[in-house]
């Protein structure tokens, strides 16, 4: 039996569109779901020193338990958001001091999660995510984007973009 996906939501208030759009396209049973605004990832540091209570590692332990890993974002000022952004700069860490955690990655497909004010998402906003996948050594799948006003409607984008991350 496949192990779920992961979610990674990385939104600044708890009732944002993206976690909307979140929960119209998957039950809670079919996917795990963190919400990075309940865990504390410190600022990437390049002396390696971080507060007890910083929870990096507890996230990347959890995507090592899964096979398929969504990064859900908003687009904020064309790019993902601060909470995003903040986590893939300690990915730094697992390719400089914890090398092995960094290893387990590879293999692992990614996908991309994006919602935003505009018709289609800006230039260039997945490469991070593609580059980032391509580097640990994981496969990007796919990118859904949804315009926030389009939320609640269905289409068959949507429903392949679901059926990919849940059937692969």
């Amino acid at each position: 039996m496949p192990t779920k996906a992961l979610i990674i939501l990385a939104s600044a208030r708890k009732s944002s569109d993206t976690a909307k759009l979140v929960n119209a396209l998957f039950d809670a049973d079919s996917v795990t779901l963190i919400d990075l605004l309940d865990y504390s990832v410190s600022p990437y540091r390049y002396d390696g020193l971080y507060p007890t209570e910083d929870n990096f590692l507890e996230v990347v332990d959890l995507m090592l338990l899964h096979d398929r890993i969504v990064f859900a974002t908003p687009v904020y000022w064309y790019a993902m958001s601060g909470l995003m952004k903040t986590f893939f700069d300690r990915f730094t860490d697992i390719v400089t001091v914890q090398k092995d955690t960094g290893r387990q990655l590879k293999g692992k497909q990614t996908f991309l999660l994006a919602v935003g004010a505009d018709d289609a998402l800006p230039l260039g906003f997945e490469e991070p995510f593609r580059r980032t996948s391509l580097y640990l050594g994981m496969e990007f799948i796919a990118t859904l984007y949804c315009e926030a006003s389009t939320i609640d409607v269905e289409d068959t984008k949507r429903k392949r973009f679901v059926s990919d991350l849940l059937n692969n």
